[in-house]
């Protein structure tokens, strides 16, 4: 048996937040091989899938928990919370409203999961609307570094990506680098699976 073959298989739940119509579903659609479609289509409550991949040489399970973004279902998704590894945090570039409002999601996600401070990574989305484009990369990547700053102490990085679901950019490697530090935490100790 090769080492690769002999490699610990993952599985990891990740949830997708942030406020409705940035995107979320269409992200994880993408990621999961279903293409692009240009229609919004509003989650309720909560939607998950899996998806399989290789990771580094680990065979990894993502169990997607996409988090309908309206306030009127706050009260239920703290239990979709719940048992979340890591998280991918989603903002629309054109809607600067959605950037100011991922801090709100952070603490949701982090006071709901049972684990407290776990990974996450901040997605910049609809970058390909460059025309509409109101939060820049660089005000992204100081909030990531702020919140890595606080982090650090967890043992992990908030990584920054511009991302576009319409045509494909970054959203596999979002999924990987979210992926490689819940893997990197559970081998290190700093995330428990229990």
């Amino acid at each position: 048996m090769s080492g690769k073959e002999s490699r610990k298989n993952y599985f990891l739940k990740i949830s997708l937040l942030g406020d409705g119509a940035v995107g979320k579903t269409s992200l994880r659609e993408r990621f999961m091989g279903r293409g692009f479609r240009s229609e919004h289509m509003m989650t309720i409550g909560a939607d998950f899938a899996s998806y399989e991949k290789q990771i580094s040489g680990y065979k990894t399970t993502f169990q997607i928990w996409d988090m309908a973004g309206q306030e009127s279902f706050q009260s239920i998704r703290a239990r979709f919370f719940r048992g979340s590894m890591g998280a991918l945090c989603v903002f629309d570039v054109t809607r600067p409203e959605s950037f100011i409002n991922i801090t709100n999601w952070i603490n949701e996600l982090w006071r709901n999961n049972g684990r407290g401070v776990i990974p996450i990574t901040l997605l910049g989305n609809k970058s390909d609307l460059r025309n509409q484009h109101c939060v820049s990369t660089a005000q992204a990547e100081d909030y990531a570094q702020q919140l890595s700053d606080k982090t650090m102490k967890y043992g992990f990085e908030v990584q920054y990506l511009d991302t576009s679901a319409k045509e494909g950019l970054n959203v596999e490697e979002a999924f990987d680098t979210l992926g490689l530090t819940i893997i990197n935490m559970l081998q290190s100790g700093h995330l428990k699976i229990g």
